[in-house]
């Protein structure tokens, strides 16, 4: 039973990180805000990184590429982490609103617990 709620868990995040990197397609420009302003490229980072979400998402349906795609999507949300703390004590968030940037960080934990399991 245990084993099943968590692949379920698994199956529900891979579904959730492929949408969010394919909304890195279809509207990158709301996520310019989120790329540190010293980094260079900011639309082959969002680019790339929303492939690198695909890819791990779609790793998660494969028996044998599931541990990369877990380990691929943990380091990727601890990556993204200091940005979407940042985004929670900006004055402009980002995300729109100091409400959405701190109900979005649980989340965030939720993310990297579930692809550490």
């Amino acid at each position: 039973m245990k084993e099943k709620i968590w692949l379920t868990l698994k199956l529900v995040l891979a579904i959730f990180i492929i949408y969010a990197g394919v909304q890195h397609f279809i509207d990158p420009d709301k996520l310019i805000p989120f790329v540190p302003s010293f980094l260079p490229y900011t639309d082959a980072i969002i680019y790339i990184s929303g492939l690198v979400e695909i890819l791990f998402g779609l790793a998660l349906f494969f028996k044998n590429q599931a541990h990369r795609g877990t380990w691929g999507i943990f380091i990727l949300m601890l990556i993204f982490l200091p940005i979407h703390v940042w985004d929670g004590f900006s004055e402009t968030p980002a995300i729109g609103s100091h409400n959405a940037a701190m109900i979005r960080l649980p989340f965030q934990g939720l993310i990297i617990f579930i692809s550490w399991g």
